[in-house]
């Protein structure tokens, strides 16, 4: 399978981020919202802070919060960044900085967003909020995928849409939760962005790793039905190499064992009748070369045999079988001829 991961460089940079996980501090504190108090710790919980380091940490995150329900997005996201700056490695900080991707989110600042997501997940991997970082990054990784623009200049004008950038980011949600229910959906999508690109061999290695790496998900046999597919559009008909015909025969079969009971099934056993019968198909044309171009009976029978064996109850296994009955009738010709050859007269000049 390619390795999808030297052609994307900036990927190492995410995966060395994510190294630095097992190191950074864990915090296990809950700061709650309210519009009566402003933002306040949970009873029991530690900030990280004392004195008046706590007080100025509350006192920016409120004003942060202030800014953003009265609609003034620019200076809450500014407010919010620098709180998660200046407060580094409080409990303050993963949530301004979650705060902060929120907002830049629903300006579509997709790849500002996602940074800020990724930098709650990169330095407090603990925090309450990681399944609902994860889900922002899913979101956004969709958007990019789908052709939404990332907006730039604070949100004013459109950007370049930016497929690729959803590709990449689906691929960074797997580093960071490649055991949540994300991660098979994050190599469907996957496999999808390549599809469209057209780039078949990269949609099949996502798909592949789906089906082998999360074989319990409920989007397995999807991921089977759709390796099968791509497999078969990979076929280039009988007259070519049937290895793309053998492994979509082989996705189509296991689809089939593995799932007897799902909705598809027919779909599937359509598709190993398409593929069998060009399989056999191109046995014939092989039989044929040797029967009609080198009169090279003895092979031409055997790959008849084999199109009658591939499937025997399909079209070309009919053509075989008239085909090996002249190729029958031939050799039995040769072999008359070879026990009675023309007699020879000879001549005299008296």
């Amino acid at each position: 399978m390619p390795n999808l991961f030297p052609r994307r460089p900036a990927l190492l940079i995410w995966t060395a981020a994510l190294l630095a996980l097992a190191a950074t501090p864990r915090l296990a504190a809950d700061l709650a919202w309210s519009p009566a108090t402003g933002w306040k710790l949970e009873e029991g919980s530690l900030s990280g802070l004392t004195g008046a380091q706590g007080r100025g940490a509350l006192d920016m995150m409120n004003k942060a919060r202030q800014a953003e329900e009265s609609g003034r997005i620019s200076a809450a996201i500014k407010a919010y960044g620098k709180a998660a700056d200046k407060y580094k490695g409080s409990v303050f900080a993963p949530e301004a900085l979650y705060r902060e991707g929120r907002l830049l989110e629903g300006r579509k600042q997709f790849y500002k967003a996602f940074m800020a997501f990724q930098s709650v997940l990169r330095l407090y991997p603990n925090t309450k909020r990681f399944n609902e970082v994860i889900g922002e990054q899913y979101r956004i990784a969709s958007a990019l995928l789908d052709g939404v623009h990332n907006r730039i200049f604070g949100g004013l004008l459109p950007g370049i849409a930016n497929r690729t950038k959803g590709i990449e980011y689906f691929e960074v949600i797997l580093l960071n939760a490649p055991y949540s229910d994300y991660a098979p959906l994050a190599l469907m999508d996957i496999a999808r962005g390549y599809q469209r690109e057209k780039s078949h061999e990269e949609a099949i290695d996502a798909l592949d790793r789906l089906v082998n790496t999360y074989p319990q998900s409920v989007l397995a046999p999807v991921a089977y039905l759709r390796l099968g597919d791509l497999h078969a559009s990979l076929s280039e008909g009988p007259k070519y190499d049937q290895a793309s015909t053998k492994e979509a025969m082989t996705y189509y079969e296991d689809y089939m064992i593995l799932y007897p009971g799902d909705s598809n099934i027919a779909i599937a056993a359509t598709g190993v009748d398409r593929m069998k019968t060009t399989l056999a198909q191109s046995k014939i044309y092989i039989g044929d070369f040797y029967f009609y171009k080198r009169q090279n009976y003895r092979a031409a029978r055997v790959f008849y045999n084999e199109a009658i064996t591939s499937y025997p109850e399909s079209g070309p296994a009919s053509v075989a079988k008239k085909r090996l009955a002249e190729v029958d009738a031939k050799m039995a010709r040769s072999a008359v001829g070879a026990r009675n050859p023309p007699s020879r007269h000879w001549f005299w000049p008296f």
